[in-house]
């Protein structure tokens, strides 16, 4: 055989380079025809699995308002940074450079995002100003990104920081009114389809999955006005006296809303820490006290109904004591002999344990079952407590006697306004609403004629020679009744007290039913329900006609107060005036 010529090499060659080329371009045509016609959904998969993201719309939580407009609670526009921790540790040389960014230990990062590793979602930090959250992700490091979220801003803070409540971090409310209407003031998150780039920026708005909704508004039926005004009486009133704390409610007499509603020691809602757990309390619902002699009117209410008594009624006090078992009820004087109307102006447990025994165990428990003592309030806010009243199966020998002037049950201060609410509103209680224009469920627990007379004799509790003219508001009638009752303490009794008012005004129409608590004032500067409560009541309550432009009862003194003193001409100077004897000090 002969060899191959040198001519036909070349022309092999250039056969076997065509080939090659021929058969690379087939392969690449059918790899090409593979991803497109076989292999496309799943490639498509693979790329939205890297830019393709479907993102939440965040919604807005509904603002609170008071009855008048003013918010309460609102929500503002906030950043929060977020990290793929997958993305981050591939470039891991920048992770210092996004700790000092974020203020985070370098050490605390680095732990962090080694427990998240094989997580594709982190958060960094929540909440931040928006300018300073797009500083950092203007960074440009791999893998961090950020998203609107909103951030619960309460403009009153420590005035409506308990009634209110907080949110916690994902805008849920945990605390108060946010927790109560939690489901109505949250929205429905929205979702997107969206891409992003490798620095993770939306470069397209692919699909809106669904819509977001907002979450609705709520009017309470707070005033913002008479809530400040009983904040800052409260307030005053706990400092002057150096109580523990104090407690104060003020209601509608005639619809049952909640126009205030305020604690002190209190608490700044927009500092997530640093606060203590007790001043959180909303002790107007919380906390149970023993009402002390603010028990009085219902005793006599009770008796009056039965027909056992009538406002006429002659007591002897006389000595001044009278036993209790193996102890004493006693009463500061001896106020000797005092009609019914006395006992009440005179605050007198003698005359109260004189009365209950009139009554029957059972029919003296079953009157204050009525008025809501021993069951929560139905007002809905978290926490409410029902109180404490024992069934008579359960009493001593000595527990009605007690009970009459106010130990051996327990109260919340709502459940205090609530009852002498109804005692104002002609005997029909109405459920406590914090929500405007809320209508609770109203039953009569009192015959009206009773309830007027009880008002009739609780007005002279605020009148010369009552335990409570520190109440006295110029130009209104009012009616009230004090309390002093000593604090529990270790199966006894200390020296130690808590200081009631509560009352309402005006007499002749009551617009407003209102509890002053203070709890532990110090002894050497008053302590007693008409020396330290009465006063907060009076000031708040005298702001609060005012603002609601109530109009006078009292309209002989409202004008006579007011009218210029032009002595006679004829009159003699008078250079020096006897001060009146001062009035004895009273503890009921």
């Amino acid at each position: 055989m002969r060899p191959a010529s040198r001519a036909s090499q070349p022309r092999a060659r250039l056969v076997m380079i065509v080939g090659v080329l021929l058969l690379c371009g087939g392969v690449v045509v059918a790899r090409a025809a593979y991803m497109q016609l076989w292999a496309e959904d799943k490639l498509q998969a693979a790329g939205n699995e890297r830019f393709l993201r479907e993102v939440t719309i965040a919604t807005t939580r509904g603002m609170i308002t008071d009855r008048n407009g003013e918010p309460l609670a609102v929500s503002s526009p906030v950043e929060s940074v977020w990290v793929n921790p997958k993305e981050l540790m591939a470039d891991g040389k920048r992770v210092p450079e996004l700790a000092k960014a974020l203020e985070i230990p370098l050490e605390t990062l680095t732990r962090k995002l080694a427990q998240k590793k094989d997580k594709q979602f982190m958060y960094l930090r929540r909440h931040m100003n928006p300018d300073d959250a797009k500083a950092v992700v203007d960074l440009g490091i791999s893998g961090v990104y950020s998203s609107r979220e909103f951030r619960r801003f309460y403009p009153h803070r420590e005035v409506m920081a308990q009634l209110i409540g907080t949110t916690n971090l994902d805008e849920h409310g945990v605390e108060g009114l946010e927790k109560v209407f939690d489901e109505w003031l949250t929205g429905t998150p929205g979702k997107q389809k969206i891409i992003r780039d490798r620095r993770g920026r939306v470069v397209e708005n692919v699909d809106l999955i669904r819509p977001a909704e907002n979450g609705k508004d709520l009017v309470l039926s707070i005033d913002r006005r008479i809530q400040y005004l009983a904040y800052s009486e409260l307030k005053k009133g706990v400092l002057d006296t150096r109580a523990k704390a104090g407690t104060a409610v003020v209601l509608d007499v005639r619809t049952g809303e909640v126009l205030a509603m305020v604690s002190y020691p209190s608490y700044n809602p927009n500092a997530r820490s640093g606060v203590r757990p007790e001043t959180r309390r909303n002790k107007a619902v919380t906390d149970v006290l023993e009402p002390g002699s603010t028990m009085k009117p219902l005793t006599v209410a009770a008796a009056l109904e039965a027909g056992k008594i009538t406002p006429e009624t002659i007591f002897n006090t006389n000595p001044g004591w009278i036993p209790n078992g193996k102890y004493r009820t006693t009463d500061t004087h001896n106020y000797g002999v005092l009609d019914t109307t006395g006992v009440i102006r005179k605050s007198s447990n003698v005359g109260a344990a004189m009365i209950v025994h009139r009554l029957t165990s059972q029919d003296f428990y079953d009157f204050m079952r009525r008025f809501g003592y021993g069951a929560t309030t139905g007002s809905g806010f978290p926490g409410e407590s029902p109180g404490f009243l024992p069934p008579p199966p359960l009493w001593s020998g000595t527990s009605k006697q007690t009970m009459s002037y106010g130990y051996g049950l327990s109260v919340t201060p709502l459940q205090l306004a609530h009852a002498y609410a109804a005692l104002g509103n002609d005997g029909r209680a109405i459920t406590p609403t914090f929500v405007k224009g809320g209508k609770g469920e109203s039953k009569q627990v009192l015959d009206p004629k009773v309830a007027h007379e009880i008002v009739k004799m609780m007005q002279t509790v605020t009148e010369p020679g009552g335990t409570a003219t520190q109440a006295a508001v110029r130009g209104y009638h009012v009616a009230g009744k004090t309390g002093t009752a000593r604090m529990a303490d270790g199966g006894g009794y200390s020296r130690r007290y808590n200081a009631f008012f509560a009352g309402m005004v005006p007499v002749d129409n009551p617009r407003f039913s209102m509890v002053v608590v203070l709890q532990d004032p110090d002894p050497s500067l008053g302590y007693t329900g008409g020396v330290v409560s009465a006063p907060v009541f009076k000031n708040v309550m005298e702001g609060s006609l005012r603002l609601l432009d109530v109009p006078p009862d009292n309209i002989e003194q409202w004008y006579a107060e007011r009218a210029p003193t032009v002595p006679p001409a004829s009159a003699t100077p008078v250079t020096a005036l006897a001060a009146p004897p001062p009035d004895a000090e009273l503890r009921q």
